[in-house]
């Protein structure tokens, strides 16, 4: 799906409620022709774009390239439909590929039988003509492809970046309730952060929003840590280009301080690993400190954390714990922002604080709020809510 000037078109997908960042990091890429879609961005752009697309975008979890488009109303008209592509410019008869399904449609209710069609349709071709098929294979395929069906409208695309984008590449350990990487960044990038001020994550556990916010302080591209993208094994690929690409120098300055915090050792052994091994040791500050006793060693900044929410980890006393976020914040982080992602309306209300701001995502399957706390300096009464 080209256009007149060789560039084409391609989407962004990522999580909701994190559309129009993502839509904001395209248009600092050089993206053209940018929508706003559910769940993603769409934009045109050439080879270039796609490469740095999968290098430099936080918020994005894949990037896709259709390739067809046409309906079908039942199986036998998909698999027609795609094979109308011709394979062998993508693949040969010895690869392997891989293939996603995603249905919004009354006659295709089986995602996994309209996988088995295209992958058939696709091998056949090859069989036909060749006397042999490429193969099947979920892990590390030749070609990874994405079949979107809504109603009775057929997508084909290539998946350019292979594994989710939210697999940096720098996680060696997790914690329990481990905050996905693009998520992470898409907290950050919605707070509005300066990228100059402190940053504090008082309750780190793994420490990925520390290291989201290093990178993006320093200006580090998340895809750094990557041994592989999809569109390395495409035919096409541009082996210089690519080395351009990765090579390209954009570490900036970054005076700030980034530190965290948690109660478990163990956390923060596994976030120092994490940490080591993306190469920003010198660049975060970790403490082995309970909430109830962290006290802020720099003046005024920006402070996000992600507490338990009591679903898959289950502290004695949730009401407490966010009873105590709140007291907390309001006696020991004057001058901060804060903004706290979680789950259920009961702990906010335990927190006692009136926020600024209100932010619905979603966290794996659960609808969160991400809300922010302006902490004054001084007293301001209707900063806070009235004890009932």
């Amino acid at each position: 799906m080209k256009t007149d000037s060789g560039k084409f078109r391609l989407i962004a997908k990522t999580f909701h409620g994190l559309e129009e960042v993502l839509s904001n990091e395209l248009e600092k890429l050089g993206a053209e022709e940018i929508r706003v879609l559910k769940r993603a961005v769409s934009f045109v752009g050439d080879k270039t774009l796609l490469y740095k697309a999968n290098m430099h975008l936080r918020t994005a979890t894949r990037v896709i390239k259709p390739i067809h488009k046409f309906t079908a109303h039942d199986t036998d008209e998909l698999y027609k439909g795609i094979q109308e592509v011709d394979w062998s410019e993508y693949i040969t008869n010895k690869d392997t590929i891989a293939i996603d399904s995603t249905i919004s449609s009354d006659d295709f209710k089986h995602s996994k039988f309209v996988t088995y069609r295209v992958k058939d349709a696709i091998v056949d071709q090859f069989f036909y003509a060749t006397g042999d098929r490429p193969s099947v294979r979920m892990m590390n395929p030749s070609l990874r492809i994405n079949i979107h069906i809504d109603r009775n409208t057929c997508t084909v695309s290539l998946d350019s970046s292979g594994e989710s984008l939210h697999k940096r590449g720098y996680r060696v350990g997790e914690t329990a309730a481990p905050l996905n990487e693009v998520l992470a960044a898409g907290l950050i990038l919605l707070s509005d952060w300066d990228k100059k001020s402190n940053f504090i994550d008082p309750m780190c556990g793994s420490g990925t929003i520390l290291i989201e916010a290093a990178l993006i302080a320093y200006n580090i591209p998340p895809g750094l840590y990557r041994k592989e993208f999809g569109f390395q094994k495409w035919k096409d690929f541009d082996e210089d280009l690519w080395d351009d690409i990765y090579n390209e120098e954009t570490e900036v300055e970054y005076e700030g301080k980034i530190i965290g915090a948690d109660i478990s050792d163990k956390a923060m052994e596994i976030a120092e690993e994490n940490i080591r091994n993306a190469g920003l040791r010198r660049k975060i500050k970790l403490n082995v400190t309970p909430f109830q006793q962290f006290v802020p060693p720099v003046e005024k900044g920006l402070l996000i954390t992600n507490p338990p929410y009591g679903e898959r980890l289950r502290p004695k006393d949730l009401e407490g714990l966010y009873a105590m976020i709140g007291e907390r914040l309001k006696h020991n982080f004057a001058g901060y922002d804060a903004w706290i992602l979680s789950y259920g309306k009961e702990c906010f209300d335990s927190v006692g604080l009136r926020p600024s701001r209100k932010i619905t995502l979603y966290n794996g399957a659960l609808e969160c709020k991400f809300q922010k706390y302006s902490m004054f300096e001084g007293k301001k009464k209707d900063n806070y809510k009235k004890d009932k």
